[in-house]
Parts: structure tokens; sequence; C-alpha cells
């Protein structure tokens, strides 16, 4: 008897702002689950609302809740127009939402997003509001992406995500740990918008720029780095602790993008270094900072070329996010777990987010 195969759509909104990411994914399991992206597109914000969700950590309690609608409605919209322009079914929607405020210390994780209005918009069962129930366990919420990279690519020793922000997963002394390492793109995009484009494409500005000790040093001093264990960024430590520090450094804007992605490379390989089992680890990078060719290099550098590189399709460089949320709003369907506490420091795995129907 062949395994079943469920489609599910999964939709991904970044910190890094550019557009809503949608993939219809395919999976099945024999032993361990396999998959496919079946088709994959990312659709821009509209001005306004982009520039709304941008800024969403700054509205009003009502204006927030009415953008938590409105976000919600017009992503129902786009996985409506989708499904009909391929003729696609899927089982459910699986959203990750756009995150205002991620203070887990405090219990409170939100994205918003709503899921009666994606329901309503698109006719589908929806899945949302994944990091919740680990945050009231005790947990970051975060990083949800691991179980998939455990149930997805258990292949490669370490699996790294270059989004707004970097991040790890990997298998350490028997079991699945993970944590933000950096910022990434959630830097460095604003300062490629002055020089006049929305990133540095390839990291070719970087590379021309001359990096600046003064500031790499204040940038590996960030309290965020003395943390061990599990631990998460948010836009939070960002206005705190890091966009002061390259505001007020005295640099040309290639120099800043330079010393950003010496501070990323350095931070990235120490943590490979530190919890490699492996001589030359294997290691998986997707997210948009997998095509910053002068950050690969760097990296490699810095790691002293004791590496195997796996580069990955373009597919699953830009979606693997929204691949793995699908992954989590079929093992919530499922009743399994799709949270895993060895990652965020909850007290137990759970099977997180909230359904719609």
């Amino acid at each position: 008897m062949s395994p079943q195969k469920y489609q599910v759509i999964g939709l991904m909104s970044g910190t890094s702002g550019d557009g809503l990411d949608i993939a219809f994914c395919e999976f099945y399991k024999e032993n361990s689950w396999s998959f496919q992206i079946i088709k994959a597109e990312t659709v821009p914000f509209p001005s306004g609302l982009g520039e709304k969700l941008m800024n969403s950590h700054l509205l009003p309690a009502l204006d927030l809740n009415l953008l938590d609608v409105e976000f919600g409605k017009w992503m129902g919209e786009q996985v409506n127009e989708f499904c009909n322009r391929h003729d696609y079914s899927p089982l459910a929607v699986c959203s990750h939402g756009h995150t205002v405020f991620h203070q887990p210390q405090k219990g409170l994780s939100l994205q918003i997003g709503n899921g009666w209005a994606i329901q309503s918009a698109c006719g589908l069962k929806v899945i949302n509001d994944f990091r919740m129930k680990d945050v009231q366990l005790g947990g970051q919420g975060a990083p949800l992406v691991p179980i998939g990279d455990q149930e997805l690519f258990s292949d490669k020793d370490f699996c790294i995500n270059l989004g707004g922000i970097s991040n790890i997963s990997m298998e350490y002394q028997g079991k699945r740990i993970a944590f933000d390492i950096s910022p990434f793109n959630i830097l460095l995009n604003p300062i490629a918008e002055k020089l006049g484009a929305p990133y540095d494409d390839q990291g070719i500005w970087a590379s021309e720029g001359k990096v600046q000790t003064e500031l790499l040093d204040q940038l590996n001093e960030v309290p965020f780095y003395q943390k061990s264990g599990a631990k998460s960024l948010g836009r939070e430590d960002m206005e705190n602790d890091f966009i002061p520090l390259i505001e007020h450094f005295e640099a040309s804007e290639k120099d800043k993008l330079a010393t950003l992605l010496e501070h990323y490379a350095f931070q990235i390989a120490k943590t490979i270094q530190e919890k490699s089992e492996k001589e030359k680890p294997s290691v998986l990078i997707t997210g948009g900072g997998a095509y910053n060719l002068y950050f690969i290099e760097r990296l490699d550098f810095h790691l002293q070329g004791k590496w195997n590189f796996s580069p990955a399709e373009k597919k699953l460089i830009e979606f693997k996010e929204a691949l793995i949320f699908a992954l989590l709003g079929l093992l919530r369907i499922l009743g399994q777990d799709n949270c895993l506490a060895s990652v965020t420091g909850a007290s137990r795995n759970s099977s997180g987010g909230v359904i719609y129907e």
C-alpha cells in the first residue's frame, strides 16, 4: 500500500518584510517524511500594507487589531487566487503570520494575520498562531523550523537559514537543538537601500567595503552573544542593541556592510566549530542570504574550508520556511508534536497552532 499523500499550503511573511511566500507542498511518509514543493511564489505586499506591517509594533491597539484582520483577509485572498489559478485543493493553509511582538520572557509572542479572516477569504481550513502554546509552556516559542529540519533534512549536520535573522539547527549530543545566531538581512537591507537597491546583490557592495575593526568588536560584544542554550532575536534587540551601534558609527555604507558580514561569518563559523561532531560537517544554507556569495566566502575563510557546503536549489532557498510551516500545520492536524522542547526550552514537546474551519 503506497503512503498517503497530503497536499498543504504554507504561508510565510518574514522579518525582512518583502512579501508573502506561498508554497503548495506535498508530503508523504514511509520510514520518514518526504516532500515536494510543487509550486511556490512570493506575492509582494501592496505598498500601504507592507508599510503598516513594518511599523505594526508602533500602532495603537485598535489600529493593530484592524491590521490583523486586513492582513488576514489579504492573505486569504492571495491563497484563493493562487488555488484558482493552479486548480489546487489543499487540505489546509498553514500561516506563520507577521510577528509584531516577541517577548517570551513576558509570556508573549504575537503574530498577526487573523485566522478567521484568512479562512473566510479562501474557504479552506487554516492553522496559525504556532508559537503561543510553547511560550505558555515556558519556551521561547522559537525557532519552530528545527522540527522540519529534523523530519525533512536529517542527512545534513547543520541547517542554517539566512533571512531577516540567521538561525541554525542541528543534532547535538543525541537531541535536536537550534537557536538564532545573529541578525542578517534585517540590518543589511536598510543599508543597501541607502545605496539605491533593496539588497546588496551577491554581497558585491560589502566586498568593496573595508571591515571596521572597532565596530566589529562592538558588535561581537553585544549581550546576546553571551547567552547560551535556547535563545532568539526579535525586533526589540535590533532597536536596543544593534541599530544604535551601526547608526552612531562613522563609516561608509559599504564599510558597514563589509563589517556586518564579517561579524555574521565570524559568529556563524564559531557556532559550527563549537557544535560540530565531525571534522567536515555538511551544511545546508537557505534563505535570501544564501545568494550572498561574499558572505559564503567569508564563512569559508572563518571555517578554514573545513565544511561540506550543500548549495540548495532555488525553490528550497526561497521557500524552505513556508515548506516547513506547511509541515507544522500538517503535524498539528495529525495530532503530532510540531514543537521541540529541546530547541525552545519549554517544559515539554507540544503540538501548537490554532485551527479555523
